[in-house]
Formats: structure tokens, sequence, C-alpha cells
């Protein structure tokens, strides 16, 4: 046997010389993948107001009439089928068969996906901005980290762009911090947790905060206090959790024959097109609360629970939750969280107006959880989402509570995404 020599063991660099270098990129991404989101929302929002203010009031139209909610979506979908079939990049792979967090996509698709996104964001498509922008964010990181920082890793690169991307979006890098301990646990790797998780929590700090402090945002619905515990409140978050799964439960087994359908119409602009005219009849029949990524509008709901019966909330919810369907899957770029907590919101007020023993903050909160769980397959998000909406510290029992058979209704089943094939994720 050999003698042992100071090559063969090359010592080990301790963690924190590891981390230290990572600070100042991770803060860079941070900041940048907020003032991205930030540039992205008000681009949208700029062209929202020309869309259903100045335009319907120039020709005399009423802003969300149903003829004008159909002739809007519709050609929406004109305008994304045409940036998808002819604008270089075509705005990246078919949004259904991708997730929140992806491997760095080519940064040349980048101007095109945000196109195809501000365009949606803007005309009403029932789409978050998260996939897109988390897209975009992660895409720009590994080029340039690549290019600023020689021989590191993409996988870095996107971890950080994804952190400060999820941390800008909920203002709070908490948020980040829990999809990414899911993505982690899935994928073993050596090292403490923490140290894995240092460098992105910066990045998503450095994210959230600098949307903070820009834009000020807030998930606080004001919803009624529960005012401590009750017995009743128990059986009331398993059922509402578990009527929450089941819903998103059907809109995932859907999902693929929806897909497939306008897969069958074969040209990317005659399917977006016909998914944009889809979207605007619904959105004619749900009413104008309906359209958007729905962030604005549950506000509007929680503002005044009572200016709605059972039936419309109701309403509300199926229509939301077709939109997201038909979006998703037509060819649409969006993100499914956002529209997916307006279902949930819609419908654990409806369950609190038609029998009013459920506490509004109970139905609310656990609605959301059971639709989230289903819809997206992030446990801890979906927590995290459902607490911060009932913003009252005696949910989160019950939410946890809630969690339990709505996960049981979820878990091993297909998921809202594809493969290339056609074929459901599980």
């Amino acid at each position: 046997m050999r003698p042992v020599t100071t090559t063969d063991h090359a010592p080990a660099v301790p963690p924190h010389r590891r981390l230290l270098p990572l600070i100042v990129p991770a803060i860079a991404v941070g900041v940048a993948s907020s003032l991205l989101l930030l540039a992205l929302t008000e681009v949208s929002e700029q062209l929202e107001g020309v869309l259903w203010e100045v335009l319907p009031d120039a020709v005399g139209i009423g802003r969300f009439s149903a003829l004008w909610t159909i002739v809007v979506l519709t050609a929406t979908g004109l305008a994304v089928g045409l940036v998808v079939w002819r604008v270089p990049g075509h705005a990246g792979p078919d949004p259904a068969t991708t997730g929140l967090v992806d491997r760095p996509m080519p940064a040349s698709v980048v101007p095109s996906l945000l196109l195809a996104a501000v365009l949606g964001l803007a005309g009403g498509v029932s789409l978050g901005p998260e996939n897109p922008i988390t897209a975009a964010n992660i895409a720009l990181a590994a080029w340039l980290g690549g290019k600023a920082m020689r021989g590191s890793r993409a996988e870095l690169w996107a971890s950080l762009a994804a952190a400060g991307t999820v941390g800008a979006l909920f203002g709070t890098p908490v948020a980040a911090a829990l999809i990414l301990t899911e993505s982690l646990a899935s994928r073993p790797a050596p090292g403490a947790l923490w140290d894995k998780l240092f460098a992105p929590l910066i990045a998503g700090g450095a994210g959230s905060l600098t949307t903070v402090l820009i834009a000020h945002p807030t998930f606080d619905l004001a919803l009624p206090p529960l005012n401590g515990s009750r017995w009743v409140d128990v059986p009331a978050a398993l059922a509402v959790s578990s009527l929450g799964a089941l819903l998103g439960m059907a809109a995932v087994y859907v999902f693929p024959y929806t897909h497939a359908a306008f897969r069958k119409i074969g040209h990317p602009v005659a399917a977006v097109t016909a998914g944009g005219l889809v979207l605007g009849l619904l959105g004619a029949l749900g009413g104008h609360l309906t359209l958007f990524k729905g962030l604005e509008q549950v506000k509007v709901l929680a503002t005044d629970p009572s200016g709605w019966s059972s039936g419309q909330f109701a309403l509300m919810t199926v229509v939301k939750l077709a939109a997201l369907t038909i979006a998703a899957t037509c060819g649409f770029r969006g993100g499914r969280i956002f529209p997916s907590i307006f279902v949930g919101v819609a419908l654990g007020l409806g369950v609190s107006a038609l029998v009013p023993e459920v506490h509004t903050t109970v139905g609310v909160a656990c609605a959301v959880l059971g639709v989230l769980l289903a819809i997206t397959r992030q446990g801890w998000l979906s927590l995290f989402t459902a607490s911060v909406l009932a913003a009252d510290p005696h949910a989160l029992p019950l939410l946890c509570l809630g969690l339990a058979p709505a996960w049981l209704l979820v878990t091993g089943r297909p998921q809202m995404q594809l493969h290339d094939d056609g074929t459901p994720l599980r």
C-alpha cells in the first residue's frame, strides 16, 4: 500500500470561504429579478389601461361589457399566437409542460417570452406573471452569471434567480425558502441545508425588499379575525380544504384533454386565438372579476363578501378555474398560482355564505390551501399562502390539520403539468 500524501486528501474548503463570495452575486441577482418583475408589471398595467379604459371609452362601449370582453380576449389570443409563431424564441416551450422553477432556457427566448406574458396580463388572461418572469430571470442570470464568473454552475444562478423572483412576487423571502427547500429535498446533495439555502435566501431577501420598497405589495385581505379557535372550526377546516383539493383535481384531470384539443388545431395562431375566444366567453359569463391574474380581484371580493350570493361565488369559482385551465393549455404564457388563489377565495367565501357556521377566514384560507395543493403540489407554498391570506395565528393549526386530508387526495395523482407527449406528470 502506497503512503498517503498531502495531494491524496486536499483539505476541504471551510463553508464560510465558499459562501462569502456568493453574497454580492446573490444580492445583485435578487435586486435585478425584482426590477424585471416590476418592469413587467408596470408595462402590462399601462397596456391594460389602454385596452380596458382608453379604447372602450373612445369607441363608446362599456369597459367590461360582454362584447368588449370577448373582443379583447380574442384579439389578445391572436397577438400572443403571432408572437409564439413568428417572434424569435417563440415564447419558450409549451407552457403546459413547464413548471415554476425549471432549468435555464436560452437567453434568446426571453424577449418573446416576456412579450407574450405582457400581452396576456394586459389582455385579461387568467394567468399570473410567476412562471414567465421566473423563467426569464433564470435564463438571464445563468447567461450573465456564467460570463461574469467563469466555471460557475448554471444551477447556482438558477437557484439565485428563482429565489429572488419568488421573494419579489410574494414580498418575502420565506416563500422562496420554502419552495427551494422542497426542491432540495427532491435532489439530495452533500452539505448542510442552510449552506445550500444561504445564497438563495440572500437573493430572496434582496428581491423581496426591493419590491416592498418600490411597490409596497400586500396580500392582506382584511378577513375577520378568528378571536381564538373553536371546536366547530376543525371539521370545517377538514371539509373545506378537502373540497378545494377535489375541485383543483377536477381541473388537473381535465388538463390533458383540453391541451390535446388545442394541440389538434395545429397552428399556434389558431390555437391561442381560439383559446382567447373561449376565455372571452367565460369572462362574459363570470363577470370582470374573473378576468386577469386575480390578485386585485380577490381583494374586491373579500372587502364586501355579503355583496354576492353563494350561487354567484360558485359561478365565479367554476368560471375562473375553467379559464385557468383553458389559458394554461391553449398556449398563453403565465403562471397558475395567483388564479388558483382567486378560485380558493371565491370557493371559501361561497361556502361561508352557504353555511354561516363556517367562519369566513377558515373557509377562505382552507379553500385556498386545498386548491393550491392540487394545482401546484407545493405543500409549503400552499400552507404559507393560505396563512398569509388569513393573517391570523389561530388559523395556522387549522391549516395544518386541513392539509392532511387535502394532501392525501392529491399525492401520487396526476399533476397540472404534462410531458412533451401530452401525458401528465405524477
